[in-house]
C-alpha cells in the first residue's frame, strides 16, 4: 500500500516536470518574426562609376599608358641583355638609361644651336659692331650662283673691309669649284669635307692654304693692312685662274 502511494506520486510529480520543461523548450525554440515593412534601396551602376584608373588594383601592361608600356618593354631587353636577377634591378637600370639619354639630347640641341649661331658667323653675338649692319652672310651661302662677287669685293675693298671682301674671295672660290664639279657646294659642309672631295693633289693643296687665309683672316677677326689684303687676294686670284683653265 505504502508502495503504491509513492509510485503515483513519483509519476505525477515526472509530469509536473515534463509539462515545465516542454514550455521552457518552446520558449527558448520560439522565433521572433520582424513584421516591419521593408524599404526598398536601389544602387547606381557601380561598375560604370567606379572604373577609372584609381579603383584598377592589378596593374597589367594593358590598362597601363603608352610610357609605362614602352618602360616595361625596354626593362625586358635589359634583363634579357644584362641578366639581371630581378624586375626590380631592371627597371632602375632602365630609369637611369633613361635620364642619360635626355641629358645626351638636351646636349646636342645645345651643340646645334650654337653651331647655328656659328654657321652665322655669329654677327650679332661674337662679331663687332661695324660687320652687323653688313650683307647677311647666310643669304650669300644660300644664293652663291646667284651673286656678283666681282662687285661685293670691290665694295669692301672701296669701304676698307678686308676681312668682308677675304670672305667674298672664298665663296666666290666654293662656287668655282661646284661650277667645276670638283666639289658638291653645301652650306652645311666644313673646309675639311670639301678638301676630301678634291682628287688633284695640287688642287688640295691650294685649297689648303686658301682655306688656312680665310679661317686665319675671317674667323680670327684679324684687322689686316692693304698689303697683307694683296698677299691673300693673289693666293685667291692665282687660284680661281687655275681652276678655269
Amino acid at each position: 500500500m505504502i508502495l503504491l502511494c509513492f509510485s503515483m506520486y513519483m509519476n505525477g510529480h515526472a509530469y509536473n516536470i515534463s509539462e515545465t520543461t516542454y514550455d521552457t523548450m518552446f520558449q527558448t525554440d520560439s522565433v521572433h518574426v520582424d513584421t516591419e515593412p521593408i524599404e526598398r534601396r536601389e544602387f547606381e551602376n557601380l561598375k560604370d562609376k567606379y572604373n577609372g584608373d584609381d579603383f584598377i588594383y592589378e596593374r597589367t601592361t594593358e590598362n597601363s599608358g603608352w610610357w609605362t608600356r614602352f618602360k616595361q618593354w625596354l626593362s625586358d631587353i635589359f634583363k634579357d641583355l644584362f641578366d639581371f636577377n630581378s624586375d626590380a634591378q631592371a627597371s632602375d637600370f632602365t630609369d637611369i638609361a633613361l635620364k642619360v639619354f635626355y641629358v645626351i639630347i638636351f646636349l646636342l640641341v645645345v651643340f646645334f644651336i650654337v653651331k647655328a649661331i656659328i654657321n652665322k658667323e655669329g654677327n650679332w653675338v661674337f662679331g663687332k659692331s661695324s660687320d652687323r649692319n653688313i650683307i647677311p652672310v647666310t643669304d650669300i651661302e644660300n644664293n652663291i650662283y646667284e651673286t656678283d662677287f666681282k662687285s661685293l669685293i670691290a665694295s669692301a675693298e672701296n669701304d676698307n673691309n678686308y676681312r668682308l671682301a677675304v670672305r667674298y674671295y672664298y665663296l666666290w672660290l666654293l662656287r668655282t669649284l661646284s661650277e667645276a664639279e670638283i666639289i658638291d657646294y653645301d652650306v652645311e659642309k666644313t673646309n675639311s669635307d670639301y678638301y676630301l672631295e678634291i682628287e688633284h693633289r695640287q688642287t688640295q693643296e691650294e685649297f689648303s692654304y686658301t682655306s688656312y687665309l680665310y679661317n686665319y683672316i675671317w674667323y680670327g677677326e684679324f684687322d689686316i693692312d692693304q698689303q697683307q689684303f694683296d698677299k691673300a687676294q693673289g693666293a685667291f686670284t692665282r687660284f680661281l685662274n687655275m681652276i678655269k683653265k
